[in-house]
């Protein structure tokens, strides 16, 4: 053994005999002498490498993410189409299977909007249903609503009026827990309304209701920055003022709406409505003081129906099926507008309560 190499690992206890082998084999320079340009290469070489490895090793685990997620993706989309397409399925058996005499029954179950379940597209579909089923003896409304978009109700009137003048098969309005705004609007076309004697009716007038900030973001230290052309392009935004001017007008929409209203129900209704100069002041009456004042034409709910005309229940439903995936979304959009304090309708103008 060379002096140099037993120098190496008899220095002392700073440099043991394994660590002076470990740099006989790979090069490393003694303590205080200068590294070579091969070492240095040597030591760049490795640095390189554990570099590249570990970017390797993070591009895998995105792809195998990336992969994950379009999986997930592809799944979900499966099951839409899958769910999509059973409800199609449902909806070309809905209705017109029934044999027997029955009521053929459309559902306005909930806020009347063109986003929400109770929308004219899928009423009137429902109506046109069972107004073509020859087994149908009469055409039912099944209101449960408390109102809602003036445009979407108008649609269900108008085609109301339309299929009574196209035969004799009637149609009759049955309303549940309640039926008032919107939904009474819907309703009044109907030949004859029925009502439980605790069901709430009524409410013939338009809501629009909002939030005046613009003194909360001054508390705040906040500056509202709105850009228009026209003066009163954001008149209804909440963080801005509202000149007496602009109130006046809005009011005049509302009340132009109101008076679209009145006019329907008294077209309608005839002159089986009462003189009471509260009738058309947006009040909600149970069915027992309806009846006195000629909102509804009896007491009777959808089963008392039945047996009075055919003798037996015998109810079909024609309202055409909301597939599990516009149901699911429908009702989380709803809850979360509802939690938030938020309209989620089309519309500010509302026949609907408050």
């Amino acid at each position: 053994m060379s002096d140099d190499r037993r120098d190496d690992w008899t220095q002392g206890p700073e440099l043991s005999r394994t660590e002076a082998e470990r740099r006989r084999a790979t090069g490393a320079p003694r303590d205080g002498e200068p590294a070579s340009a091969d070492t240095v290469r040597l030591a760049e070489v490795q640095m390189m490498d554990r570099w590249v490895g570990g970017v390797l090793a993070e591009q895998r685990r995105s792809r195998r993410w990336k992969i994950f997620f379009r999986l997930l993706f592809a799944l979900i989309v499966i099951a839409g189409l899958c769910l999509s397409a059973y409800a199609m399925f449902l909806a070309q058996g809905d209705g017109g299977s029934a044999s027997r005499r029955h009521l053929g029954v459309v559902e306005v179950n909930g806020p009347i909007d063109a986003n929400g379940q109770a929308n004219a597209e899928r009423i009137i579909e429902g109506l046109q249903r069972a107004w073509r089923d020859p087994g149908a003896d009469a055409v039912v409304l099944h209101v449960n609503s408390p109102g809602g978009s003036p445009v979407q109700s108008q649609r269900v009137y108008d085609e109301i009026r339309y299929l009574e003048a196209q035969g004799d098969k009637p149609i009759l309005a049955v309303i549940e827990d309640i039926g008032a705004s919107g939904a009474y609007y819907m309703a009044s076309a109907a030949d004859r309304i029925y009502a439980s004697p605790a069901s709430l009716v009524g409410s013939i007038g338009v809501i629009s209701a909002g939030f005046g900030l613009e003194h909360a973001i001054d508390k705040i230290g906040v500056e509202r920055r709105v850009f228009t052309a026209g003066d009163n392009k954001a008149f209804m935004d909440p963080f801005s003022q509202i000149s007496p001017g602009q109130r006046e007008f809005w009011q005049s929409v509302l009340d132009t709406t109101h008076r679209q209203f009145i006019d329907a129900v008294k077209a309608g209704r005839g002159d089986r409505l009462s003189d009471d100069p509260e009738l058309f002041s947006g009040l909600v009456w149970t069915g027992e003081q309806a009846k006195s004042l000629g909102l509804v034409d009896d007491i009777a709910n959808l089963e008392q129906l039945s047996r009075a005309r055919l003798g037996e229940v015998s109810l079909e439903d024609y309202t055409p099926s909301l597939d599990p995936w516009s149901l699911f979304s429908n009702k989380l959009t709803s809850a979360a507008a509802h939690w938030l304090g938020l309209d989620s309708a089309a519309s500010p103008v509302r026949y609907q309560l408050p």
